[in-house]
């Protein structure tokens, strides 16, 4: 099958987007509108960016009518009329209903901290609070806004963060910051409405040496 994605209607590809790029984790995000109200959702398209400097990104789509979402209009820069900061936790099993449940499209300015049941405590650099459940907790800034397609419904944006302040909870990570995965208990995303743990787990070293039979060198 050869696909030209120019051909498919959206829904589409979307599908073909979320059900082969699989695991992915998830970014519970928090932001707080320029007047001070809370908002919390989880996105599926998320990653880590760099470590020097300390930098994440996540991808908000646009709504169904081209419009931005809230997490986007809060965590834009400042110039663009947002408050250029977000706090990402991490979704874990501890909270697994109440990652999904906060994915529900509340107008904008009601709490999903409120609808779901998770606790906001106050971050230490950024306005926008962090998850008190949360293992795990990077306060952002944000960098720059990428939008693939503005006022295109479905569009994506890119917002790339740079992580100001990390919380992690006692005893997750040892001396030399390697996090207890099972501690941890991280859950991710496959297609639809499937979700995957993070407890099967394998070992592999990285390169040449990780091949069966590695070819002879020279």
């Amino acid at each position: 099958m050869e696909l030209d994605p120019g051909s498919l209607p959206q829904p589409d590809r979307y599908r073909l987007l979320i059900g082969a790029i699989v695991p992915r984790p998830i970014a519970l995000v928090a932001t707080i509108s320029p007047d001070g109200r809370p908002n919390l959702a989880p996105f599926s398209f998320f990653a880590g960016v760099g470590s020097d400097p300390m930098t994440l990104l996540f991808c908000p789509a646009n709504r169904p009518d081209g419009g931005e979402k809230d997490t986007l209009r809060n965590a834009k820069p400042e110039s663009e009329g947002g408050t250029g900061e977000f706090v990402v936790n991490l979704a874990v099993e501890a909270y697994a209903a109440k990652v999904a449940g906060a994915a529900e499209p509340l107008p904008f300015g009601e709490s999903e901290f409120d609808l779901v049941g998770l606790t906001p405590s106050p971050s230490r650099v950024v306005r926008p609070p962090r998850v008190a459940q949360s293992p795990v907790a990077f306060e952002c800034r944000t960098l720059q806004v990428v939008r693939t397609s503005p006022g295109t419904p479905h569009a994506g944006n890119v917002v790339i963060g740079r992580v100001v302040h990390v919380f992690v909870r006692d005893g997750l990570v040892n001396d030399r910051f390697h996090v207890d995965a099972d501690r941890l208990a991280a859950f991710g995303r496959m297609g639809g409405t499937t979700y995957c743990r993070t407890r099967d787990r394998f070992a592999m070293p990285m390169g040449i040496a990780a091949l069966p039979s590695p070819p002879r060198q020279g």
